[in-house]
Protein backbone atom coordinates (compact mmCIF):
# COMPACT_ATOMS: atom_id res chain seq x y z
CA UNK A 1 0.00 0.00 0.00
CA UNK A 2 1.01 3.84 -0.67
CA UNK A 3 0.19 6.48 1.43
CA UNK A 4 -1.46 9.06 -0.13
CA UNK A 5 0.52 12.03 1.37
CA UNK A 6 3.95 12.01 1.58
CA UNK A 7 4.78 15.95 2.77
CA UNK A 8 2.80 18.13 5.23
CA UNK A 9 0.72 20.61 3.44
CA UNK A 10 2.83 23.60 4.60
CA UNK A 11 6.30 21.54 3.16
CA UNK A 12 4.16 20.94 0.25
CA UNK A 13 3.42 24.94 -0.29
CA UNK A 14 6.92 25.73 0.37
CA UNK A 15 9.01 23.52 -2.16
CA UNK A 16 6.11 24.74 -4.54
CA UNK A 17 7.08 28.27 -4.35
CA UNK A 18 10.72 27.51 -4.14
CA UNK A 19 9.85 25.56 -7.33
CA UNK A 20 7.77 28.16 -8.98
CA UNK A 21 9.78 31.28 -7.87
CA UNK A 22 12.99 29.22 -9.56
CA UNK A 23 11.49 28.81 -12.95
CA UNK A 24 10.35 32.23 -12.90
CA UNK A 25 13.84 33.30 -12.03
CA UNK A 26 15.04 31.62 -14.65
CA UNK A 27 13.04 31.57 -17.69
CA UNK A 28 14.70 34.30 -20.06
CA UNK A 29 18.26 31.97 -19.61
CA UNK A 30 16.84 29.10 -21.66
CA UNK A 31 15.75 31.31 -24.56
CA UNK A 32 18.52 31.76 -26.80
CA UNK A 33 18.98 33.96 -29.62
CA UNK A 34 20.23 32.48 -33.07
CA UNK A 35 23.82 31.87 -33.42
CA UNK A 36 25.75 30.51 -36.47
CA UNK A 37 23.32 28.72 -38.36
CA UNK A 38 20.75 28.20 -35.97
CA UNK A 39 19.21 31.01 -37.42
CA UNK A 40 16.02 30.84 -35.66
CA UNK A 41 15.29 31.53 -31.72
CA UNK A 42 15.14 28.46 -29.93
CA UNK A 43 15.25 26.46 -26.11
CA UNK A 44 17.85 24.52 -24.65
CA UNK A 45 18.12 22.86 -21.81
CA UNK A 46 20.23 24.70 -19.31
CA UNK A 47 23.59 23.82 -17.49
CA UNK A 48 26.13 22.10 -19.67
CA UNK A 49 23.96 22.14 -22.46
CA UNK A 50 23.99 25.41 -23.52
CA UNK A 51 23.52 26.54 -27.00
CA UNK A 52 22.35 23.14 -28.03
CA UNK A 53 19.07 22.28 -29.46
CA UNK A 54 17.70 18.89 -28.82
CA UNK A 55 14.55 17.16 -29.67
CA UNK A 56 12.58 15.47 -26.99
CA UNK A 57 14.01 18.15 -24.67
CA UNK A 58 12.76 21.15 -26.62
CA UNK A 59 9.45 19.01 -27.09
CA UNK A 60 9.30 19.11 -23.21
CA UNK A 61 10.61 22.36 -22.22
CA UNK A 62 7.85 23.82 -24.10
CA UNK A 63 5.45 21.15 -22.48
CA UNK A 64 6.77 22.71 -18.87
CA UNK A 65 6.99 26.56 -19.76
CA UNK A 66 3.85 26.53 -21.43
CA UNK A 67 1.93 25.66 -18.46
CA UNK A 68 3.17 28.24 -16.61
CA UNK A 69 2.66 31.09 -19.48
CA UNK A 70 -0.46 32.02 -18.44
CA UNK A 71 1.39 32.89 -14.54
CA UNK A 72 3.82 35.16 -16.10
CA UNK A 73 3.32 38.42 -15.19
CA UNK A 74 5.82 39.91 -17.72
CA UNK A 75 3.63 39.62 -21.05
CA UNK A 76 6.94 40.00 -23.64
CA UNK A 77 8.12 36.95 -21.78
CA UNK A 78 5.39 35.13 -22.78
CA UNK A 79 5.40 36.15 -26.42
CA UNK A 80 8.99 35.61 -26.26
CA UNK A 81 8.09 32.23 -25.24
CA UNK A 82 6.20 31.42 -28.42
CA UNK A 83 8.32 32.67 -30.62
CA UNK A 84 11.08 30.56 -29.13
CA UNK A 85 8.88 27.49 -29.34
CA UNK A 86 7.98 28.21 -32.67
CA UNK A 87 11.87 28.48 -33.37
CA UNK A 88 12.76 24.89 -31.69
CA UNK A 89 10.43 23.38 -35.35
CA UNK A 90 11.88 26.29 -37.82
CA UNK A 91 15.56 25.32 -36.84
CA UNK A 92 14.57 21.46 -37.20
CA UNK A 93 13.22 21.84 -40.46
CA UNK A 94 15.52 23.89 -41.40
CA UNK A 95 18.40 21.61 -41.03
CA UNK A 96 15.77 18.21 -42.86
CA UNK A 97 17.87 16.98 -45.87
CA UNK A 98 16.42 16.10 -49.32
CA UNK A 99 15.48 12.54 -47.66
CA UNK A 100 13.80 13.54 -45.08
CA UNK A 101 16.16 13.07 -42.26
CA UNK A 102 16.40 15.41 -39.86
CA UNK A 103 18.96 15.43 -36.50
CA UNK A 104 18.64 14.77 -33.05
CA UNK A 105 20.56 17.82 -32.16
CA UNK A 106 21.93 20.84 -33.66
CA UNK A 107 25.35 22.54 -32.19
CA UNK A 108 27.33 24.99 -33.40
CA UNK A 109 30.77 24.07 -33.78
CA UNK A 110 33.46 24.08 -35.95
CA UNK A 111 31.94 22.76 -38.76
CA UNK A 112 29.72 24.70 -41.23
CA UNK A 113 26.19 22.71 -40.60
CA UNK A 114 24.80 19.89 -38.24
CA UNK A 115 27.48 16.94 -37.34
CA UNK A 116 24.77 14.67 -37.78
CA UNK A 117 24.18 15.84 -41.05
CA UNK A 118 27.67 15.80 -42.34
CA UNK A 119 27.93 12.39 -41.25
CA UNK A 120 24.40 11.47 -43.07
CA UNK A 121 25.33 13.23 -46.18
CA UNK A 122 28.69 11.21 -46.09
CA UNK A 123 26.31 7.75 -45.88
CA UNK A 124 26.71 6.99 -42.23
CA UNK A 125 23.12 6.09 -41.09
CA UNK A 126 22.64 7.72 -37.70
CA UNK A 127 19.46 7.99 -35.39
CA UNK A 128 17.49 10.90 -36.59
CA UNK A 129 15.06 13.17 -35.03
CA UNK A 130 13.03 11.46 -31.93
CA UNK A 131 9.23 10.97 -32.22
CA UNK A 132 8.47 14.51 -30.97
CA UNK A 133 8.49 17.04 -34.31
CA UNK A 134 4.60 16.59 -34.98
CA UNK A 135 4.08 16.61 -31.13
CA UNK A 136 5.75 19.70 -30.36
CA UNK A 137 4.12 21.79 -33.56
CA UNK A 138 1.04 20.68 -31.88
CA UNK A 139 1.56 21.61 -28.45
CA UNK A 140 2.42 25.41 -30.00
CA UNK A 141 -0.43 25.51 -32.88
CA UNK A 142 -2.98 24.88 -29.97
CA UNK A 143 -1.75 27.01 -27.23
CA UNK A 144 -2.25 29.79 -29.91
CA UNK A 145 -5.03 28.66 -31.78
CA UNK A 146 -3.51 29.29 -34.93
CA UNK A 147 -1.88 26.12 -37.22
CA UNK A 148 -1.28 28.39 -40.18
CA UNK A 149 2.27 28.91 -39.14
CA UNK A 150 3.35 25.55 -40.35
CA UNK A 151 1.44 24.67 -43.15
CA UNK A 152 4.71 25.20 -45.19
CA UNK A 153 6.14 22.14 -43.25
CA UNK A 154 3.54 19.94 -44.39
CA UNK A 155 5.77 18.13 -46.72
CA UNK A 156 8.77 18.51 -44.40
CA UNK A 157 6.44 16.87 -42.24
CA UNK A 158 5.95 13.77 -45.15
CA UNK A 159 9.49 12.95 -45.65
CA UNK A 160 10.14 13.00 -42.20
CA UNK A 161 7.92 9.83 -42.06
CA UNK A 162 9.03 8.90 -45.03
CA UNK A 163 12.59 8.57 -43.85
CA UNK A 164 11.78 6.93 -40.83
CA UNK A 165 9.59 4.78 -42.66
CA UNK A 166 12.75 3.41 -45.50
CA UNK A 167 15.43 3.17 -42.89
CA UNK A 168 14.07 2.24 -39.23
CA UNK A 169 10.70 0.61 -40.20
CA UNK A 170 11.04 -3.58 -39.45
CA UNK A 171 7.92 -4.62 -41.63
CA UNK A 172 8.54 -8.41 -40.74
CA UNK A 173 7.42 -7.31 -37.14
CA UNK A 174 5.63 -3.52 -37.64
CA UNK A 175 7.93 -1.79 -35.34
CA UNK A 176 10.60 0.61 -36.08
CA UNK A 177 14.59 0.85 -34.57
CA UNK A 178 16.68 2.18 -33.67
CA UNK A 179 20.24 2.66 -36.11
CA UNK A 180 22.32 2.65 -32.90
CA UNK A 181 22.75 3.88 -29.30
CA UNK A 182 23.94 7.19 -30.35
CA UNK A 183 21.60 10.26 -28.31
CA UNK A 184 18.52 8.04 -28.39
CA UNK A 185 16.82 10.12 -25.21
CA UNK A 186 17.55 7.10 -22.35
CA UNK A 187 21.73 7.29 -23.71
CA UNK A 188 22.67 3.81 -22.09
CA UNK A 189 19.34 1.81 -21.83
CA UNK A 190 20.70 -1.50 -21.73
CA UNK A 191 18.09 -2.84 -24.64
CA UNK A 192 19.97 -0.36 -26.48
CA UNK A 193 23.40 0.28 -25.49
CA UNK A 194 26.21 -1.65 -26.59
CA UNK A 195 23.98 -3.89 -29.09
CA UNK A 196 24.34 -4.44 -32.67
CA UNK A 197 22.86 -1.62 -35.06
CA UNK A 198 19.17 -2.12 -36.02
CA UNK A 199 18.94 -4.71 -33.35
CA UNK A 200 16.54 -3.06 -31.04
CA UNK A 201 12.85 -2.13 -31.55
CA UNK A 202 13.08 0.23 -28.42
CA UNK A 203 9.40 0.65 -26.60
CA UNK A 204 11.03 3.90 -25.90
CA UNK A 205 10.85 4.89 -29.43
CA UNK A 206 7.94 2.16 -30.58
CA UNK A 207 5.55 4.16 -27.52
CA UNK A 208 6.79 7.63 -28.38
CA UNK A 209 5.90 7.45 -31.89
CA UNK A 210 2.64 6.21 -31.37
CA UNK A 211 1.77 9.83 -29.88
CA UNK A 212 3.57 11.23 -33.02
CA UNK A 213 1.48 9.76 -35.20
CA UNK A 214 -1.52 10.65 -34.04
CA UNK A 215 -0.18 14.49 -33.74
CA UNK A 216 0.31 14.24 -37.70
CA UNK A 217 -3.22 12.75 -38.37
CA UNK A 218 -4.67 16.04 -36.04
CA UNK A 219 -2.12 18.13 -37.92
CA UNK A 220 -3.19 17.27 -41.59
CA UNK A 221 -7.05 17.40 -40.37
CA UNK A 222 -6.46 21.44 -40.04
CA UNK A 223 -5.72 21.43 -43.23
CA UNK A 224 -8.76 19.13 -44.66
CA UNK A 225 -6.37 16.57 -45.74
CA UNK A 226 -8.20 13.76 -44.50
CA UNK A 227 -6.77 11.05 -46.59
CA UNK A 228 -3.60 11.83 -45.53
CA UNK A 229 -4.92 12.35 -41.94
CA UNK A 230 -6.64 8.51 -42.08
CA UNK A 231 -3.67 7.27 -43.14
CA UNK A 232 -1.24 8.36 -39.97
CA UNK A 233 -4.33 7.06 -37.80
CA UNK A 234 -4.26 3.72 -39.48
CA UNK A 235 -0.60 3.09 -39.56
CA UNK A 236 -0.59 4.10 -35.71
CA UNK A 237 -3.31 1.47 -35.30
CA UNK A 238 -1.06 -1.09 -36.58
CA UNK A 239 2.09 -0.08 -34.79
CA UNK A 240 -0.82 0.13 -31.66
CA UNK A 241 -1.13 -4.15 -32.63
CA UNK A 242 2.51 -4.95 -33.04
CA UNK A 243 3.44 -3.52 -30.13
CA UNK A 244 0.90 -5.76 -27.91
CA UNK A 245 1.91 -8.80 -29.78
CA UNK A 246 5.34 -7.85 -29.64
CA UNK A 247 6.39 -5.89 -26.35
CA UNK A 248 3.86 -7.18 -23.99
CA UNK A 249 4.78 -9.82 -21.62
CA UNK A 250 2.09 -11.80 -20.55
CA UNK A 251 3.92 -13.60 -17.76
CA UNK A 252 5.83 -10.61 -16.29
CA UNK A 253 2.96 -8.16 -17.23
CA UNK A 254 5.56 -5.82 -17.93
CA UNK A 255 6.31 -4.26 -21.85
CA UNK A 256 9.78 -4.83 -23.07
CA UNK A 257 11.91 -3.74 -25.81
CA UNK A 258 12.24 -6.23 -28.37
CA UNK A 259 15.09 -8.08 -30.38
CA UNK A 260 14.36 -7.81 -34.48
CA UNK A 261 17.55 -9.85 -35.23
CA UNK A 262 15.79 -13.19 -35.51
CA UNK A 263 15.92 -15.14 -38.59
CA UNK A 264 17.10 -19.07 -39.23
CA UNK A 265 21.05 -19.08 -39.87
CA UNK A 266 21.33 -22.38 -42.18
CA UNK A 267 24.68 -23.57 -42.88
CA UNK A 268 25.40 -26.57 -45.41
CA UNK A 269 22.46 -29.18 -45.38
CA UNK A 270 21.97 -28.35 -41.64
CA UNK A 271 18.66 -26.43 -40.27
CA UNK A 272 16.90 -27.27 -43.32
CA UNK A 273 13.90 -28.19 -40.67
CA UNK A 274 11.73 -26.13 -39.42
CA UNK A 275 13.29 -22.56 -39.11
CA UNK A 276 12.21 -19.73 -36.98
CA UNK A 277 9.17 -18.42 -37.37
CA UNK A 278 8.67 -16.11 -34.38
CA UNK A 279 9.00 -11.83 -35.59
CA UNK A 280 11.19 -10.92 -32.35
CA UNK A 281 12.57 -12.07 -28.81
CA UNK A 282 11.65 -9.74 -25.72
CA UNK A 283 14.80 -8.16 -24.18
CA UNK A 284 13.98 -8.57 -20.50
CA UNK A 285 15.49 -5.62 -18.95
CA UNK A 286 12.85 -3.73 -17.07
CA UNK A 287 13.41 0.07 -17.68
CA UNK A 288 10.87 2.86 -17.06
CA UNK A 289 10.18 2.95 -20.49
CA UNK A 290 7.66 -0.30 -20.35
CA UNK A 291 5.40 2.35 -18.80
CA UNK A 292 5.22 4.75 -21.70
CA UNK A 293 2.21 3.19 -23.23
CA UNK A 294 0.17 4.45 -20.26
CA UNK A 295 1.04 8.03 -21.14
CA UNK A 296 0.61 7.32 -24.85
CA UNK A 297 -2.94 5.19 -24.21
CA UNK A 298 -2.04 2.24 -25.76
CA UNK A 299 -1.95 0.01 -23.16
CA UNK A 300 -4.78 -1.63 -22.19
CA UNK A 301 -6.71 -1.05 -18.72
CA UNK A 302 -6.02 -4.49 -17.49
CA UNK A 303 -2.12 -3.76 -18.45
CA UNK A 304 -2.28 -0.60 -16.82
CA UNK A 305 -3.45 -1.79 -13.68
CA UNK A 306 -0.73 -5.19 -13.90
CA UNK A 307 1.59 -2.06 -14.09
CA UNK A 308 0.76 0.21 -10.97
CA UNK A 309 2.19 -2.32 -8.42
CA UNK A 310 5.99 -2.16 -10.21
CA UNK A 311 5.96 1.53 -9.91
CA UNK A 312 5.80 1.43 -6.08
CA UNK A 313 8.01 -1.51 -5.77
CA UNK A 314 10.97 -0.97 -3.26
CA UNK A 315 12.74 -4.00 -5.13
CA UNK A 316 12.11 -2.42 -8.50
CA UNK A 317 11.08 0.99 -9.37
CA UNK A 318 10.11 2.44 -6.09
CA UNK A 319 11.81 5.43 -4.77
CA UNK A 320 10.96 8.12 -1.91
CA UNK A 321 11.94 10.36 -5.07
CA UNK A 322 10.07 9.21 -7.65
CA UNK A 323 10.59 6.45 -10.06
CA UNK A 324 14.19 4.77 -11.00
CA UNK A 325 15.34 4.70 -14.79
CA UNK A 326 16.23 1.30 -14.60
CA UNK A 327 14.91 -1.15 -11.63
CA UNK A 328 16.88 -1.55 -9.17
CA UNK A 329 17.20 -5.49 -9.28
CA UNK A 330 18.78 -5.74 -12.61
CA UNK A 331 22.68 -6.40 -12.58
CA UNK A 332 23.09 -3.35 -14.78
CA UNK A 333 21.53 -0.63 -11.97
CA UNK A 334 24.29 1.81 -11.60
CA UNK A 335 24.48 5.44 -9.99
CA UNK A 336 27.80 6.97 -11.65
CA UNK A 337 28.40 10.44 -12.49
CA UNK A 338 28.09 10.05 -16.17
CA UNK A 339 27.77 12.42 -19.35
CA UNK A 340 27.80 11.60 -23.31
CA UNK A 341 26.23 8.91 -22.47
CA UNK A 342 24.26 10.17 -19.97
CA UNK A 343 23.67 7.78 -17.18
CA UNK A 344 20.21 6.07 -17.55
CA UNK A 345 20.98 2.98 -15.14
CA UNK A 346 18.96 4.10 -12.52
CA UNK A 347 19.13 7.38 -10.94
CA UNK A 348 15.85 9.58 -11.27
CA UNK A 349 14.82 11.74 -13.92
CA UNK A 350 12.35 14.33 -13.67
CA UNK A 351 10.94 13.11 -16.83
CA UNK A 352 10.32 9.93 -15.89
CA UNK A 353 8.23 10.69 -13.02
CA UNK A 354 5.82 12.83 -15.39
CA UNK A 355 5.61 10.47 -18.15
CA UNK A 356 4.54 7.49 -15.45
CA UNK A 357 2.62 10.39 -13.58
CA UNK A 358 0.78 11.19 -16.69
CA UNK A 359 0.09 7.31 -17.36
CA UNK A 360 -1.65 6.55 -14.05
CA UNK A 361 -3.53 9.82 -14.69
CA UNK A 362 -4.61 8.72 -17.69
CA UNK A 363 -6.30 5.35 -16.36
CA UNK A 364 -7.55 6.98 -13.08
CA UNK A 365 -5.09 6.03 -10.66
CA UNK A 366 -4.84 9.71 -9.36
CA UNK A 367 -3.88 8.58 -5.59
CA UNK A 368 -0.91 6.93 -6.76
CA UNK A 369 -0.25 9.74 -9.27
CA UNK A 370 -0.61 12.35 -6.32
CA UNK A 371 2.16 9.85 -4.44
CA UNK A 372 4.44 10.09 -7.01
CA UNK A 373 3.90 14.29 -7.72
CA UNK A 374 4.84 14.82 -4.23
CA UNK A 375 8.08 12.61 -4.03
CA UNK A 376 9.07 14.88 -7.47
CA UNK A 377 8.37 17.74 -5.35
CA UNK A 378 10.31 16.54 -2.50
CA UNK A 379 13.33 16.14 -4.82
CA UNK A 380 13.52 18.90 -6.80
CA UNK A 381 12.01 21.22 -3.42
CA UNK A 382 14.80 20.44 -1.08
CA UNK A 383 17.44 20.44 -3.37
CA UNK A 384 16.69 24.49 -4.31
CA UNK A 385 16.52 24.22 -0.31
CA UNK A 386 20.60 22.65 0.06
CA UNK A 387 21.79 24.40 -3.01
CA UNK A 388 19.47 26.70 -4.71
CA UNK A 389 19.74 25.12 -8.15
CA UNK A 390 18.61 22.14 -9.86
CA UNK A 391 20.37 19.15 -11.28
CA UNK A 392 20.11 16.43 -14.50
CA UNK A 393 19.64 13.96 -11.78
CA UNK A 394 19.26 12.39 -8.93
CA UNK A 395 20.15 9.45 -6.38
CA UNK A 396 16.98 7.49 -5.89
CA UNK A 397 18.29 6.42 -1.71
CA UNK A 398 19.16 9.89 -0.79
CA UNK A 399 17.78 12.28 -3.15
CA UNK A 400 20.88 14.15 -3.41
CA UNK A 401 21.94 15.39 -7.00
CA UNK A 402 25.08 13.75 -9.29
CA UNK A 403 25.48 15.94 -12.13
CA UNK A 404 24.44 19.01 -13.83
CA UNK A 405 23.48 21.71 -11.68
CA UNK A 406 21.91 24.58 -13.89
CA UNK A 407 19.72 22.43 -15.73
CA UNK A 408 15.95 23.20 -15.90
CA UNK A 409 14.41 21.57 -19.02
CA UNK A 410 12.13 19.22 -18.05
CA UNK A 411 12.42 19.84 -13.93
CA UNK A 412 9.90 21.72 -14.65
CA UNK A 413 7.31 19.35 -15.28
CA UNK A 414 7.37 18.89 -11.70
CA UNK A 415 4.81 21.92 -11.66
CA UNK A 416 2.73 20.27 -14.48
CA UNK A 417 2.04 17.25 -11.93
CA UNK A 418 0.94 19.62 -8.77
CA UNK A 419 -1.47 21.41 -11.41
CA UNK A 420 -3.13 18.54 -13.14
CA UNK A 421 -3.78 16.93 -9.72
CA UNK A 422 -5.53 19.67 -8.69
CA UNK A 423 -7.43 19.53 -12.12
CA UNK A 424 -5.97 21.71 -14.56
CA UNK A 425 -6.24 19.86 -18.28
CA UNK A 426 -2.57 18.52 -18.92
CA UNK A 427 -0.97 20.82 -21.84
CA UNK A 428 -1.07 18.27 -24.94
CA UNK A 429 -4.97 18.14 -24.54
CA UNK A 430 -5.33 21.77 -24.76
Amino acid sequence: MVKTMELTEQKLNEYEELLRNFVKDNIQAVMKNPRSFIRYPFIDPGSVYDGNVWDWDTYWSVYGLFNLADTLQDKDVKEKLIVHAKGNVQNFFDHQLEDGYIPMMIEVGEWKEPYLNMKHKEGVLMNMHKPFLCSQICLISDYISDYSWMEKYLEGIRKYFACYDRYYFFENCGLYVWCDDIMIGMDNDPATFGRPKFSTANIYLNSFMCTELKAAEHIFRQFNQESEAKAFAEKRRKLIDAIQNECWDRRDKFFYSADVDIKTRTFDWFHQGLGVFWKTLPIKVRVWSGFIPMYAKIATPEQAEAMVSHIFDDETFGSPFGVTALAKDEKMFDLSATNNPSNWLGPIWVVANYVVFRGLMNYGYKKEAQILCERTLKLLGSDLEKTGNLHEYYNPFDGEPIMNGGFINWNVLALNMLDEIRGKAPVQDL
